[in-house]
């Protein structure tokens, strides 16, 4: 009984925050349910993805890491590409509860497994992407069904503060996350970190059982699953700049700016840090992304000038990436991974609410599974590309050569997409219509 009366307390106090304007969406109970499990969950996700990448630096060749490491991210691109159009329609087709309650049972029983190969001592690599691949296809199901469903829970005239809750939430996990798996590791080893994030997808199963009175939908039991509807989302992303554009900027950014694959070495040969300070490492960026969100909560409705602000926020966060590539120290590393989740959070937060502004509901899912292949792609490949340059011309080349590529790619996007510049507060209702 321990988990559910966990469950009530945590339903307890978001009830008390709802009076409280910043905290608006969490007035509405499933929604509130859905945050707090989510949260739970996403920081075991957190603490596997740290894990994960430790674990095979450890396993691999010591001239082989950074290769093996952006192998990482290819076995995950893969599935996520193959899989995200059929998940963004299945979002849309069925209920996206029992979507959602299939997807993290999966998951559960994924995590299990790595935790079970690695006590039992399995130390190949091919068996460790192989499970990375895998829960990554489930992932791309769970994304766009979680992304979709959250509207459905909250009134209209709340859902920019939902996105914004919904981005405290990812990197709140994503701080929370890391540590706690460098913690783990120092102490144990990472399969119990594998354990742990095991026994998270059972908090928001929990949740998601817990949940009553959820709105139904009426148009998407008319919806058929099939090639027509996954065409007609990508007809409706890429013929409407604005969206479009949005998700090019985040592909670019995250595939030319992604540090994360080369932490551990970073780490070990740079910075000549053990676990703890890697995982700090790891939570760093997610630290400087948390603080900012509690900025950008109340200060969404008031940011005039969306378009530029977000044009800003992306180029900063690729100088700042530029910046740590050239870091010795410590905590020099560490204060520019924060910027760069500072300046990613407020780019986060104005995409989301560019999007589900322009997005009708019965297009939520394919629109969020198409993005999913910028968001998620984008980072995946990233992390190969950065273990290739890594591997031929050395980690520092790969980060600071990697940030000024994303400032490049934004100022393109900038330039191509008049539209994303100028784009104000004022557009938002417009866009709707």
């Amino acid at each position: 009984m321990a988990p559910l009366e966990a469950l009530q307390a945590l339903l307890k106090v978001g009830s008390r925050l709802e009076k409280a304007s910043t905290f608006a969406a969490l007035g509405s109970r499933n929604y509130r349910l859905l945050w707090f499990g989510a949260l739970i969950s996403m920081a075991g996700s957190m603490m596997r993805v740290a894990a994960l990448n430790w674990h095979v630096s450890l396993l691999a060749a010591p001239n082989q890491k950074a290769l093996a490491l952006g192998g990482v991210g290819l076995s995950r691109v893969v599935p996520i590409v193959i899989c995200s159009l059929i998940a963004g329609v299945a979002a849309d087709a069925f209920d996206r509860r029992k979507v959602l309650l299939v997807t993290n049972a999966a998951m559960l029983v994924i995590s299990g497994t790595l935790a079970l190969m690695t006590l039992a001592g399995v130390q190949q690599l091919w068996a460790i992407y192989l499970v990375s691949a895998v829960s990554a296809a489930a992932a791309a199901f769970d994304n766009p069904a979680r992304n979709a469903f959250f509207p459905q829970l909250v009134p209209r005239e709340h859902l920019p503060n939902a996105i914004s809750l919904n981005s405290i939430l990812f990197q709140a996990a994503s701080v929370i996350g890391p540590v706690l798996a460098g913690a783990i590791i120092s102490v144990s080893n990472v399969a119990w970190v594998y354990v742990a994030d095991s026994l998270s997808f059972a908090v928001l199963v929990l949740s998601l059982f817990a949940m009553r009175d959820v709105p139904k939908r009426a148009s998407g039991s008319r919806l058929n699953m099939g090639p027509a509807a996954a065409l007609e989302g990508l007809r409706f992303v890429f013929g409407r700049p604005l969206i479009r554009s949005s998700m090019l900027l985040d592909f670019f950014a995250t595939f030319f700016a992604s540090a994360t694959a080369l932490l551990p070495i970073f780490a070990q040969d740079i910075l000549h840090v053990e676990a703890h300070g890697y995982g700090l490492l790891s939570a760093a960026t997610a630290a400087g992304a948390v603080l900012t969100s509690f900025i950008m909560v109340p200060a969404i409705e008031r940011i005039e000038r969306r378009g530029r602000t977000l044009i800003l926020a992306a180029i900063a966060y690729g100088a700042v990436t530029v910046a740590f590539g050239f870091s010795k120290t410590f905590w020099l590393s560490f204060a520019c991974l924060f910027l760069a989740g500072a300046a990613d959070m407020v780019s986060t937060v104005l995409r989301q609410v560019i999007r589900q502004f322009a997005t009708p509901d019965e297009m939520r899912g394919r629109m969020t599974s198409v993005n999913m292949m910028f968001f998620m792609g984008g980072p995946q490949l990233g992390e190969l590309e950065a273990g290739l340059v890594a591997q031929a011309f050395g980690p520092v080349a790969s980060v600071v050569s990697g940030g000024l590529g994303c400032i490049a790619a934004v100022l393109w996007i900038a330039a191509r997409t008049p539209t994303l510049t100028s784009y104000r507060r004022e557009a938002a209702p417009l866009a709707n219509a």
